[in-house]
């Protein structure tokens, strides 16, 4: 008998125990079964037995367990459905569009199902975003079924959260998340996988798991099937910069000589979750935070908030990043506090001529390597080149840039790819002048641009320039 027929039979064995031991009517294994939506899955199930409370249920089965020395009826892959699907912002026919794409990928390269891993590819064909704390999570897709794999310790959120169907694993073995994947794709000869985010060791394991399964990268397909948004995410995305803008207000309002970094970035932070939670009903407030830094704490654009004191005369980076279910938006704009010397405004009013052309630029046909290279022209002209500290922009969608980003649409010398209706994407220059230069600090303006049929949308309100960010509170 197989290791895993053995653990059928015991999971069997202990439901059949529990309930007739509540003395309840057609009380067999096949009752149990037929309630499962997953012919591949010998499932647990709460609630399959109305007379009896769930707590009580529960207790049968622990009883059993004590009265017995088991090893392999512990419970491995289970439906754990508690409770009502919650609000999504995205429609049944948004989701299945979504899931049809990676479907007709599939048909198309003779991939039998398709396994995802990573955050932001889960997030988007689900629409559920997991928290790590060291235990893996999947979503498997075929031509019929697509189910979130999640673990006990999350409950029942990911189905509720999950536009599909989930199964949820346990603690009781390391393995457990194998078992689940291994009876979601029976039959299976090629899976996708994507290769970017699955290690050598998760390889080892798959491939343990999975015995003669031949693995196909589903990364790349992936990436390019997102860089594309829906009207349905230009519209989410649209809020996020509008809660983005409420952020920057917080923060401008904030800063004053003398109040700490991290107090000015809680009032941005706050602002955005309350500005959130009401816009939609039962969003998840996670994840939404602010950068603001000071003086050469502005140095680097992902630098962490600091206990450090602003000071007069300081150059300020205002950083808001608002998620809302999944996605990111972000502002990022140069600021001072109190007044700018002049070799700092002339820096300034360089990086942000930068910004203004680079916002010219972003349009349909245009390739985003050509718009990297006319823009160093620009600060080859002030020396400034040297001084440049990353590309000059990136798509923004499902996670952008915080988990993983469509890595095909970035505004850098060595992408050629062209910009397309319905991309969302970022013009961010950026130049770092280091301690003891003249106009010493980092300047940075932020901005982002849904490509249209005949150009693009700038969906930034909040302002930029000196004219604008000279904070006198």
């Amino acid at each position: 008998m197989s290791h895993d027929r053995y653990a059928q039979i015991s999971y069997s064995v202990m439901i059949d125990y529990a309930v007739k031991t509540r003395h309840q009517k057609h009380a067999d294994t096949d009752t149990v079964q037929s309630s499962c939506t997953n012919p591949n899955l010998t499932i647990f199930r709460t609630n399959f037995c109305p007379e009896a409370t769930k707590d009580s249920l529960r207790q049968d089965i622990f009883n059993f367990r004590k009265d017995r020395t088991m090893t392999e009826d512990m419970l491995h892959v289970m439906e754990w459905h508690n409770g009502e699907k919650d609000y999504s912002p995205f429609s049944d026919a948004e989701m299945k569009r979504r899931q049809g794409d990676v479907r007709k990928w599939m048909a198309t390269n003779n991939v039998d199902a398709a396994l995802f891993t990573s955050y932001h590819c889960i997030n988007y064909y689900s629409g559920w975003l997991y928290c790590y704390f060291g235990r893996k999570y999947g979503m498997v897709i075929t031509q019929d079924t697509a189910t979130t794999i999640s673990a006990g310790i999350d409950g029942g959120q990911p189905w509720r959260r999950s536009f599909g169907d989930n199964v949820t694993y346990t603690d009781w073995r390391r393995d457990n998340f194998y078992r689940a994947i291994r009876q979601l794709t029976p039959g299976v000869r090629r899976l996708g996988i994507e290769f970017d985010h699955v290690n050598l060791d998760y390889r080892k394991a798959l491939e343990a798991a999975l015995p003669g399964v031949e693995f196909v990268d589903i990364a790349q397909p992936s990436m390019w099937m997102r860089s594309i948004k829906s009207a349905e995410e230009h519209k989410l995305i649209r809020t996020g910069a509008r809660i983005c803008d409420v952020g920057g207000w917080a923060v401008a309002k904030a800063v004053r000589a003398g109040v700490p970094e991290h107090e000015v970035a809680i009032a941005g932070t706050n602002a955005m979750i309350r500005e959130i939670a009401d816009s939609f009903p039962f969003v998840e407030l996670m994840d939404t935070w602010t950068w603001f830094q000071s003086g050469i704490n502005t140095d680097g654009a992902h630098n962490p908030v600091t206990n450090r004191k602003v000071q007069s005369g300081d150059i300020l980076s205002l950083n808001t990043f608002p998620m809302i279910f999944g996605y990111y938006t972000a502002l990022e704009r140069t600021l001072f506090c109190d007044h700018v010397d002049d070799a700092s405004l002339d820096i300034w009013e360089k990086n942000v001529a930068v910004h203004r052309r680079g916002l010219e630029l972003i349009k349909p046909g245009a390739k985003c390597n050509e718009i990297a290279l006319e823009l160093n022209e620009m600060y080859r002209s002030w020396d400034l080149l040297k001084y440049r500290s990353f590309g000059y922009g990136h798509s923004f969608g499902v996670l952008s840039h915080y988990y993983g980003r469509e890595a095909g649409v970035e505004l850098r010398e060595d992408i050629e790819t062209e910009l397309k209706p319905g991309m969302v994407v970022s013009m961010e220059p950026m130049v770092m002048l280091p301690h003891g230069t003249p106009g010493a600090g980092g300047y940075r303006e932020h901005d982002i641009l849904i490509v249209t049929e005949n150009g693009a949308e700038n969906i930034t309100g909040f302002p930029f320039g000196p004219e604008h960010n000279i904070l006198k509170n």
